[in-house]
């Protein structure tokens, strides 16, 4: 199908097959803010109000606006490390990349089962990471001296996986001059003119001419005087990208799906359309030393909050924060690999299944069951049963008992009891993620 730059023709577009398929993608933070790495670690978005909020910001990556508010622990430390007149940009020669191989990352982010890795290519800070026509203040110019989206484009898709852009469309510090102090600022930011509206457009039409992305990720919104120009952007990426996507973060104009992120837009969670959650393993997305394990999701948690996520028809970005070197810090790394060792015994029940007409049930003892489907099959996704032996009553399945079984190594009987499933778990390790059982079960009693 061909689009042309009307809304009634870009409303005709369907989101692809593959996206969602995919559940789970990388997300990486990785900037000049990754040199100074630091934030305080006061809890996820949307816990906290917006006077609390931007003085303590847990988001590394907002280093810049932080430092520009004046006051508060990000503030405060900066002073004391580098000096009251020390500005953002002198982060941009500090950051050297020296330990970075893209191909190392790729070949993580696969064994850890994404099937798609979206990288920001510019954050609010305005810094780009690719060689853009429009801007000198990129990391081929400076910096690393190295155009790395354009390296890791290569090296994900060597991998098989997709590709996808993140862009700050919205807001760019190095236009808006003033700090934001509060959710009013973020969506009226100080860039209103037509100079930096006509930008944006152009590196994201960059962008999309340069690397093809399958998936464009726009946050905050869009500069409010180029919303005119949206059906033409639109337009130019899906008839450049047959299979592409965009997310819902453009002034309520136009999505192929919405987002969650944290504890915000939790609202946007809705088993009948298409979403995504995004969020870091721990609370910022760009590395921040200040993280310790105990911030950090747990690798059971992690695997819990995949599984809850697809059973309501969600995909998870997961992000990662590398270190200015390049290297991806352990505690992050080793969750990546744990979550790619449990999709490789249970990804049946993830990648390429839909919701099932139930999408969790609480069980005794705190544990719960989530469910997903796929080719007559539906999957009980069992999270958070007691080491040892445990028995999880399962209601209205017990029809599907003898066409059960255990996947993934897990060791499982099923038996009826009336119209209930009873599966009986055994050898459940002590801290184990969710295992997993395959039920046939006809089309017609899922949705």
């Amino acid at each position: 199908m061909r689009f042309i730059p009307e809304m009634e023709s870009i409303r005709q577009h369907v989101a692809p097959k593959w996206y969602n398929d995919a559940k789970f993608g990388i997300f990486i933070h990785w900037g000049p803010y990754s040199v100074p790495a630091w934030a305080p670690p006061t809890g996820e978005l949307g816990s906290m109000p917006d006077d609390v909020w931007f003085e303590n910001n847990p988001y590394a990556e907002w280093y810049m606006n932080s430092v520009r508010v004046g006051k508060g622990p990000t503030y405060e430390r900066h002073v004391k490390t580098y000096g009251e007149d020390f500005p953002y940009e002198r982060f941009v020669d500090m950051w050297q990349a020296e330990s970075w191989n893209p191909a190392e990352w790729a070949a993580l982010f696969k064994a850890a089962g994404a099937r798609y890795v979206v990288p920001v290519t510019k954050h609010h800070d305005g810094f780009c990471l690719w060689d853009s026509a429009y801007t000198r203040y990129n990391s081929c110019r400076m910096g690393p001296r190295r155009d790395i989206a354009a390296e890791l484009c290569r090296a994900v898709r060597a991998q098989g996986m997709r590709f996808g852009v993140y862009y700050s469309g919205l807001i760019d510090w190095r236009f808006a001059k003033w700090p934001m102090r509060n959710g009013y600022d973020v969506q009226h930011p100080d860039n209103i003119g037509y100079d930096y509206s006509d930008y944006a457009y152009n590196q994201f039409t960059e962008l999309i001419d340069r690397f093809a992305p399958s998936l464009l990720f726009n946050d905050i919104g869009w500069p409010y005087k180029g919303e005119k120009d949206l059906p033409y952007l639109f337009a130019h990426y899906y008839n450049a990208v047959e299979d592409g996507v965009v997310d819902d973060r453009w002034n309520g104009v136009w999505h192929d799906y919405a987002t969650k992120e944290y504890q915000s837009g939790a609202g946007n969670v809705d088993v009948e359309k298409k979403w995504e959650e995004c969020r870091g393993i721990g609370l910022s997305f760009g590395y921040n030393q200040a993280e310790g394990d105990e911030h950090l999701l747990s690798p059971q948690n992690f695997v819990r909050l995949l599984a809850k996520t697809v059973a309501y028809n969600g995909n998870l970005l997961i992000n990662v924060g590398p270190k200015a070197d390049g290297t991806i810090p352990e505690n992050q790394a080793s969750r990546l690999r744990y979550m790619g060792e449990w999709l490789g015994r249970n990804g049946e029940a993830i990648y390429g299944t839909r919701p099932f007409e139930r999408q969790e049930q609480p069980l005794e003892g705190g544990a719960t069951a989530f469910f997903t489907r796929n080719d007559g099959n539906v999957y009980i996704l069992l999270d958070g049963l007691p080491a040892g032996a445990a028995s999880a009553t399962i209601k209205g399945l017990g029809a599907a008992a003898k066409s059960g079984e255990a996947i993934g190594g897990a060791r499982a009987a099923l038996s009826a009891s009336g119209d209930d499933l009873i599966i009986h778990a055994s050898g459940v390790p002590e801290g184990s993620p969710a295992i997993a059982v395959r039920l046939a079960i006809p089309e017609r009693t899922s949705k």
